[in-house]
């Protein structure tokens, strides 16, 4: 019988009657039908065939020239995040001029009341070797690896340390704000803000790259953590009813192109986060103070007897000095006139002298008698 070859198979520059020819020339010279394999036959259909090509109703110079195969289709990516991702809306951005991150969003809380703001609950989950003295604060630990730069960090806390490793925002406050967080209530935005699912420790200076940028505009340098990373902003997006842009949408189609089965993450509560918070420290008591036995008390030593003091020596009375024999007054001087004490050369008279009296100076200069 009659076969035809797939054009796919035909023989460039060969006409229909030279294929019979010699096909014809063959079956007289060897008496044998010729195999020839069929790409489009079923597997298990017979191996071999006679080959009879017919004649073509047209004739032309040339055969068609061989099709070149259709590459396959790969299979679409399917996972968790990329159906998420394309029940988002999409929406251009909002405004960010009257963005205020501590007015809108609020600062780190103590939501379960445990003593440890989120701040220290995050380093709590995502640190190893956490030592905190109070049970409250993180004072040490090792990010191992940060999530951003694959690198590990070892965090101590203090005013020139902590920065070094910052809790992010993956979906950055700034980009809920401009894409759906102004709708929010103020208390939706709190636990936005303080919300672990949106939370990672990471490495601070790739944090302050990344900044409020979307998606389309920063992935994080650790390429084996970028499909976790979009997965985690699509799961906060979805939760808090944010959009995304059109160009955010398709950055994170295209990373979730390599990530088949993506799951969609779903975060851990605060509540849980406390049961791995690290106990106090207690430290060692110190050892009781060794009693040492006291030393008797030395026997009381009698004192030595002292003699009694002299009496003192009374001193001898001293008789006292005979009173001077009082001088006799002098006789009153006075003058009746000052004829009378001219006369007896005591003119003139001074106030304060003997004989001076008032009525003998007349003009009360206090000199009497002087002229």
């Amino acid at each position: 019988m009659t076969l035809s070859l797939p054009s796919s198979r035909r023989a460039r520059g060969r006409t229909a009657a030279s294929w019979t020819s010699a096909a014809l020339a063959l079956a007289v010279l060897t008496g044998c039908s010729s195999s020839v394999a069929d790409p489009g036959a079923d597997s298990a259909a017979t191996g071999s065939a006679t080959a009879t090509p017919a004649p073509s109703s047209t004739p032309t110079g040339t055969a068609s020239a061989a099709a070149e195969p259709t590459p396959a289709t790969p299979a679409a990516v399917s996972s968790e995040a990329l159906t998420a991702l394309d029940e988002l809306k999409v929406a251009a951005r909002g405004t960010m001029s009257d963005y205020d991150r501590e007015g809108l969003f609020g600062g780190w809380i103590d939501a379960d009341g445990d003593c440890e703001d989120t701040r220290q609950e995050i380093l709590n989950r995502d640190l190893d070797d956490v030592v905190s003295a109070d049970g409250c604060t993180v004072d040490s630990g090792v990010l191992d690896p940060d999530p951003y730069t694959a690198t590990t960090i070892d965090f101590v806390r203090g005013p020139a340390t902590s920065s070094d490793v910052q809790i992010d925002h993956v979906v950055s406050l700034g980009n809920a704000w401009i894409t759906g967080a102004r709708n929010l209530t103020p208390d939706e935005r709190v636990e936005l803000a303080n919300d672990p699912l949106n939370l990672l420790a990471v490495d601070g200076p790739t944090n302050q790259a990344k900044s409020d940028k979307a998606a389309d505009a920063w992935l994080p340098p650790n390429v084996d953590f970028r499909c976790e990373f979009v997965a985690i902003q699509i799961a906060v997006k979805a939760k808090y009813d944010l959009w995304v842009t059109a160009p955010e949408k398709t950055a994170m189609t295209e990373v979730l192109a390599d990530c088949a089965g993506q799951e969609l993450p779903t975060g851990a509560v605060l509540a849980d986060i406390a049961a791995t918070a690290t106990e106090p420290v207690e430290e060692a008591p110190e050892p009781a103070p060794v009693q040492e036995t006291p030393e008797p008390e030395p026997a009381p030593v009698a004192p030595e007897p002292v003699a009694p003091e002299p009496a003192p020596v009374a001193p001898a009375p001293v008789a006292p000095a005979p009173e001077p024999e009082p001088v006799p007054a002098a006789p009153a001087v006075g003058f009746a006139n000052c004829t009378e004490a001219r006369a007896a050369g005591a003119a003139p008279l001074h106030a304060g002298s003997p004989g001076y009296a008032p009525k003998l100076d007349r003009d009360g200069d206090g000199v009497a008698c002087e002229s």
